[in-house]
């Protein structure tokens, strides 16, 4: 009994390494980050309001868009206040379940993000492969349905992980996380006790969300592409291809690095920590800064539209 009370327990707090090896120049490091998330905040901000205060872009299309912006602003205050935390004051120490709330949230809007990207796939294969009832299908009632089951399906998804992980035991210690922020894989291994649950429920997660989503999205420009081979004209192809460049750079953006970071933590774990935390960061932090300036470079409405709103600022 004695043992079970030396060597297992929940602990009151985490410590947050960071960048790891790089504590020296966290001052300069915290320079570029903040950029970002100033970058991200300032430019996910601006798409919505370029959409709310612009009648022309109430469609479909630039509704998903608004989904978009708003989980990428949910994605960069998650972890905005640890990041900067610790770069700035070097304050490390993250309660338990600050950091679970933390994790459910950075998480959740994940899911959510990939959810709305596969929304978008879909707005893009009724837009070309069938215009005419374009209008009928995506509704807006049909698009406030949308929403609320991506949200449902992230919460629902993400909702038991606190809870499996409240009910392991930790050594006693300071407790390392390797980021800046509470990500699960890495929580999870510091637990002693066996974390099998936790893995395959982790693991079931991402199959069934970010994984199924891809799959997905996939298929839907598979069916897209054979849609647009039929049309007579190249210059039609073309046209109707460049509709989707913005959506299709914002898959790859997000997805790439989830790919890196699901690799990297199921084979790569002789890596050094300063690769692993690099790579969360990049998965974390670059979609939400990339993406206002994909949409703003590639359509011109939303490049007029947010260039109104900041004309707008600045005249008031």
């Amino acid at each position: 009994f004695q043992s079970y009370v030396n060597f297992s327990f929940q602990p009151p707090a985490f410590l947050m390494i960071g960048i790891p090896g790089m504590e020296a120049f966290n001052g300069w490091i915290s320079i570029p980050f903040f950029s970002m998330y100033t970058v991200a905040l300032t430019g996910n901000c601006l798409i919505l309001l370029a959409v709310r205060r612009t009648p022309s872009l109430h469609q479909p299309m630039y509704y998903f868009l608004s989904m978009l912006a708003l989980t990428d602003v949910g994605l960069t205050l998650s972890t905005l206040p640890t990041t900067l935390a610790v770069l700035w004051f070097d304050h490390r120490l993250i309660g338990f379940n600050a950091c679970l709330v933390q994790m459910f949230f950075l998480h959740s809007f994940s899911v959510v993000e990939s959810s709305v990207l596969l929304a978008m796939s879909f707005d893009r294969f009724v837009a070309i492969s069938n215009p005419l009832h374009y209008a009928a299908v995506l509704t807006n009632n049909v698009i406030i349905r949308i929403g609320m089951a991506i949200v449902a399906r992230a919460t629902v998804s993400l909702f038991p992980v606190p809870f499996l992980l409240k009910r392991l035991n930790f050594c006693p210690g300071k407790i390392l996380l390797s980021h800046s922020f509470c990500f699960h894989a890495d929580v999870m291994k510091q637990a002693c006790a066996d974390i099998t649950v936790n893995i395959f429920y982790g693991l079931y997660v991402v199959l069934s969300t970010v994984g199924v989503d891809s799959l997905l999205i996939i298929m839907s420009y598979t069916l897209i592409l054979h849609t647009v081979m039929g049309l007579a004209s190249p210059r039609e192809r073309l046209r109707t291809l460049n509709t989707c460049v913005s959506h299709i750079l914002a898959v790859l953006v997000f997805y790439i690095p989830v790919i890196g970071v699901s690799m990297i933590h199921r084979f790569g774990r002789q890596l050094p920590h300063i690769v692993h935390a690099l790579v969360a960061c990049v998965y974390l932090v670059i979609p939400p800064v990339l993406n206002p300036i994909i949409y703003s470079v590639k359509s011109k409405p939303i490049k007029k539209a947010m260039l109104k709103v900041l004309r707008a600022k600045g005249q008031g």
